[in-house]
């Protein structure tokens, strides 16, 4: 079994010979376990891992250099041994109106983002691994037009405004999305808005029911007409909204951060593993980068038990990106724990 056929047998819930395990990570992580494994491309790093990774193939779009696909401006931050891309300014700041959104320069032509070249990336990597894309988003998106601070506003005395922007970002997005979709090349698509705070949500259940909740699941009803998964991704406690979630029809959730209240992954289980497989879960705050290779392990062995109980439902994966600077025995150590099959079918 591969390591595309044990995704795909997990996502069936059908007996598979080991619990799958992925990987996401940095950059520089990526590169630290290139190093390791002498591996010369990306692929090729994750084959000598034995990594069932869902490989991310996400189409670039056309744009002005410094800016994103929806006209935010970029700036390189580092921070440690870290460096990334984060927005410098809110480009919808001054539309304040459903009308000022007319006159906004920077809405993505859905013909410009390049699903030719996301195809053939999609067709190389399904020979062994399974693939997921593209990445869409609504309050994600929104929050960077309009930043965080204003967006988290505008749900509360401007909802005319935030329904007149996602409108126009939902349609965008479904476009480039039946597009890419169409091609048979992908098994997954990546539905992402962070909902949550490490000690709670980020906004209130009834603003995510009339802003969310009805694109999520016309996203949902286009990939399964599709033939495709949905992969929905929150941070923070979301434990409140995960049964409505669901409903939409997210057929498998992550990152689980269980280190947050309501996120217990034995509840959890109890709760919603007849209709859902998870993804992720080793804690990416404590253990993953400051704990030692047996904290990682003994992670990994709690959550086998809890989100994998029954030997299903559950591909391991680090809980988000493991960063820059985390060990890599760590890292090796969790994927060496997934991988032991003592108690699968073999």
């Amino acid at each position: 079994m591969n390591a595309r056929e044990r995704i795909l047998v997990t996502l069936d819930r059908e007996p598979v010979d080991r619990l799958a395990v992925d990987l996401w990570c940095t950059p520089e992580v990526e590169a630290a376990l290139r190093d390791h494994t002498g591996a010369a491309t990306e692929l090729e790093t994750w084959r000598a891992l034995g990594l069932d990774k869902i490989v991310w193939v996400f189409p670039e779009y056309d744009t002005d250099e410094g800016r994103t696909a929806w006209g935010a401006p970029l700036r390189r931050v580092r921070a440690g041994e870290a460096h990334y891309d984060e927005v410098a300014a809110a480009p919808l700041a001054g539309f304040d109106t459903p009308e000022s959104l007319s006159d906004y320069p920077h809405w993505p032509d859905p013909e410009r983002f390049d699903v030719e070249e996301a195809f053939a990336r999609a067709r190389e990597a399904r020979r062994d691994f399974a693939t997921i894309g593209p990445w869409v988003s609504c309050f994600e998106i929104y929050c960077q037009l309009r930043g965080l601070e204003q967006g988290l506003m505008d749900l509360l005395v401007s909802p005319d405004l935030v329904d007149a922007v996602l409108d126009r970002v939902e349609a965008i997005q479904t476009s480039m999305m039946t597009r890419l979709l169409g091609s048979g090349l992908f098994d997954l698509v990546f539905l992402s808005d962070d909902l949550g705070t490490q000690s709670g949500l980020l906004f209130s259940p009834e603003s995510w029911r009339r802003h969310l909740e009805p694109r999520l699941r016309r996203w949902c009803s286009l990939a399964h007409d599709l033939g495709v998964r949905t992969f929905y991704h929150s941070d923070g406690a979301i434990g409140p909204l995960i049964g409505e979630i669901l409903d939409c029809g997210v057929d498998v959730l992550n990152p689980i951060q269980h280190a947050c209240p309501g996120m217990d992954p034995a509840r959890l289980k109890a709760e919603h593993g007849d209709r859902v497989i998870f993804h992720g879960g080793v804690d990416n705050q404590r253990v993953l980068p400051l704990g030692t290779p047996d904290d990682v392990r003994a992670e990994v062995r709690m959550l086998r038990e809890t989100l994998g109980e029954g030997d299903e439902g559950f591909i391991c994966c680090s809980c988000h990106n493991a960063q820059a600077g985390t060990p890599v025995e760590n890292v090796l150590a969790m994927i060496d724990e997934a991988r032991q099959n003592d108690s699968f079918p073999r």
